[in-house]
């Protein structure tokens, strides 16, 4: 462990930090997961009701740091795509 005040308190803040990136993460990465197996059961109307709250949990993750701008593009482009692929 660190031996500076500082570096104490860095710390601390460091890992209360890296618990909230943990849960956003989380949270975001089970929507995504629930979002495909709806796909994949074929329950399209579900899907694309679930749609926007997947959008919207990526794009908060990203906001408030968790996941990279570029990263949220990726993911949202790649849903998009597997929900347009499977209502066709």
């Amino acid at each position: 462990m660190a031996n500076h005040k500082s570096a104490v308190k860095k710390y601390k803040r460091d890992e209360k930090k890296r618990l909230i990136n943990k849960m956003n993460k989380t949270k975001m990465k089970n929507r995504i997961k629930n979002f495909k197996k709806e796909i994949e059961a074929g329950k399209l109307e579900e899907a694309k009701s679930m749609f926007p709250k997947v959008i919207s949990i990526i794009d908060k993750s990203n906001t408030k740091g968790t996941i990279h701008q570029k990263t949220a593009s990726r993911y949202k482009s790649r849903l998009t795509a597997l929900l347009n692929k499977s209502g066709s």
